[in-house]
Formats: structure tokens, sequence, C-alpha cells
């Protein structure tokens, strides 16, 4: 008996009901369409996005290792590393789907799980023996190459609101971070407000008007900074103040991947070559707002770069082969169409999307492997 396992990843900030009943669904397609074997799937748990990444893929990798052995126990596999009866299609949300693309390199690479090792080299040592034997990554809404600058331009006066009521909250917590003394003594500066930031609020009370400390380090930092800064500050105040920035910090750590530039390219150009090589399928499938982001005039509303609105940096290279738009025409806004993709409800592309998934894997499983088996189940996994 052979098991194809689908794997399903979150991403930041994600859980457990990030996806919604596609699991399932996808799972029952995928059973009518690969009949030679047993289709199972599985939803890794809720995990913490922060830290470092490179920890949380071996932390996955070692969760999943373990969930492949025990599938190899049952079916009996005589050599499981030689001759594995279960492979793995990992699937990944937004960065899930890095976080499942990093496991595969890790996998077919003798370097550890860090970037300066699987993405590090400049040349590709592949391990045609891995263990578990990942089949393909399918990601969604993943951005392998950033994410597009129209996600923050087309949706900047909301940012910016949310960050002036965030500074006019903070302006009160002055006094507490730096002491009122301290904070009173600064406002004795008459340093000017850049234009970007709102106006401090006037007040002779020693804790209000503590602003003048935040204001002197805000100015400092650049009015795009202190706006970014104040929503994640008025954010930890909020959920975590009893940890206080280092709450921030950390989650920043996580999903500073996609900063760098370099390390993405060579992530995008190494999958390439996995599947060119390993015949590993790879792809990625993506947001583009449809109807409700189109005018009377037919131009896409709030069109800042470009006629195409995705949440996903589109490739320009070779890569572009293995990117697949998933059109989302409820959705006003980038973010929206990003986060609502699994739900019918929001989504009325989300039949399209699971089809687009299936034909996908099909296409990846349709192999020597699957042809050899011809006893098929479907059941979950615990």
């Amino acid at each position: 008996m052979k098991t194809l396992l689908l794997c399903f990843v979150h991403g930041f900030k994600g859980g457990d009901d990030t996806f919604g009943s596609f699991p399932n669904d996808l799972q029952r397609l995928l059973t009518n369409a690969l009949s030679n074997v047993t289709v199972r799937s599985l939803v890794y748990p809720k995990f913490e996005t922060r830290g470092d990444l490179a920890q949380c893929v071996s932390r996955f990798r070692d969760w999943l290792e373990e969930k492949v052995i025990d599938l190899e126990v049952q079916n009996a596999t005589p050599s499981p590393t030689i001759d594995p009866s279960v492979r793995t299609i990992l699937i990944g949300h937004s960065m899930g789907g890095i976080v499942a693309a990093d496991t595969l390199l890790s996998l077919t690479s003798d370097q550890p799980i860090e970037s300066s090792g699987i993405l590090g080299s400049s040349e590709t040592h592949l391990n045609t023996l891995m263990f578990p034997y990942v089949q393909g990554v399918l990601a969604f809404d993943t951005p392998y190459l950033g994410i597009s600058p129209g996600v923050v331009a087309h949706g900047a006066e909301e940012h910016y609101n949310a960050a002036s009521s965030a500074i006019t909250q903070l302006s009160g917590l002055a006094g507490g971070f730096w002491g009122a003394k301290a904070a009173a003594s600064a406002e004795t500066k008459e340093e000017k407000p850049r234009a970007a930031l709102p106006a401090p609020p006037t007040s002779t009370n020693t804790t209000t008007s503590a602003w003048g400390k935040w204001s002197n380090i805000a100015i400092a930092a650049g009015s795009v900074a202190a706006v970014a800064g104040a929503g994640a500050a008025a954010f930890v105040n909020r959920d975590k103040i009893t940890e206080g920035f280092g709450w921030a910090s950390s989650h920043l750590e996580f999903v500073g991947c996609l900063m760098k530039g370099e390390d993405l390219r060579k992530r995008v150009n190494t999958l390439i070559t996995l599947n060119k090589e390993l015949h590993v399928g790879w792809a990625n499938l993506y947001t583009r707002l449809g109807q409700q982001a189109v005018g009377e005039n037919g131009s896409m509303v709030g069109s800042v770069i470009g006629n195409q609105r995705t949440f996903c940096n589109l490739p320009k290279s070779d890569a572009k082969a293995y990117w697949y738009e998933a059109i989302n025409d409820a959705a006003k806004d980038e973010t929206g169409a990003h986060t609502t993709m699994f739900y019918p409800k929001d989504n009325p592309g989300y039949h399209d999307l699971a089809e687009s998934a299936r034909n996908l894997i099909v296409d990846w499983t349709t192999s020597e492997w699957y042809e050899s088996n011809n006893s098929g189940t479907v059941m979950g996994l615990d």
C-alpha cells in the first residue's frame, strides 16, 4: 500500500483554522483522481510565527519525519529510505510556503538548516535519497519574491490613520517608558514635528505631555519608520504589554527573510533546479483581485503599480511558469484576498482554486511510483 500525504502549514499569525474545509475538500478531489494510492491529509498544529525561521523549519521537519515514520511502519515498508511507500505534498499558505520550501531544501541538501547553509552556497548538491520523500511543494499566495508594493500603496491611507491613532495613544505611555521627569524635561525642547506626523497633544499634564520624548525619537528615526514603529508598539501595548518590544521584534525576525532579496532569488532558483533535476513539483497559486477592484472605466480601482493587483511580487524570469493566478472577484484589497482564499463565502473562485490544486498534484504524482500500486483508500490522519 502506498500513501500520498497532504501536509498543510499555515503562515504568519495563522492557525489550525487557516485552511477552513480546504484540506478535506482537496483530499476528496484527489481520492477520486488518484485511485491507486491512499490519500491522507494532515494539518500542522498552530505554531508561534516568531523567532528564527530556520528553527521553525527544523521543528517542522522533525514533526513531519515522525508522522511519516509512523505511516511507513503501518505500511510495513521494507526500505523507507530507498523505496518509501509514503510521498508527501507540502502545502503552505503565505509564509507557510517558505517553511515548506526550506524544509524541502534542507532534505535535498547536505547543508544544515540555516540560510547560510541551504541558500548560501552557489553550488547545489542534491540528495536524491531524501526522507521524508517530498513529491511537491504547493504554495498559496506565498511571497517568494516579496510582498507587492501595491499592498502598501493601496492601503497607505488606512495604515497611516491607524498609525496616527497609535502615536496618539503612545504619547500617554511615554512617561511610563522613560519616566515623567525625563519626558517633561524633553518637552522644553521646541522641536517642530514633521509634516507626516500628527501634531503632539497639548497638555500640561506630565504623563500626556511626555509626547515630547517620543516625538524627538520618532523624528530622529524618520517619519516612515516612526509611523511603522508606532503601529507596532501600539500592538505590543494592546496584546503583550508585559513582554514589551521584544515580542514585536521576535515576530519581525520570522518574516525578516522577505527583506533578503538575494536569498529570495536563490530559494526560487533552487526550487526550479529541484523541479527540473529531481522532478519535485512546485507551484505558487497567487491571488489576484478581480471585479471588485475594477472601476466604471475598466481600470483597476486605486491602481498604483501596473494593471494587476496581487499580494505577491510576480516573477519576470523562468519562474513565471510556476506561478498560477487565482482570481478573487469579491475581494476589495490584496490583504483581504490573501486571508480569505480558503473560504467560499469570501472567495467565489474557491472551487477553481481547489481544482487547480488537484490538477497540479495529480500531474506531480502520476509517476512510476504511483503506477506500481493498485490499492488505494482514503482516511484522515490524527
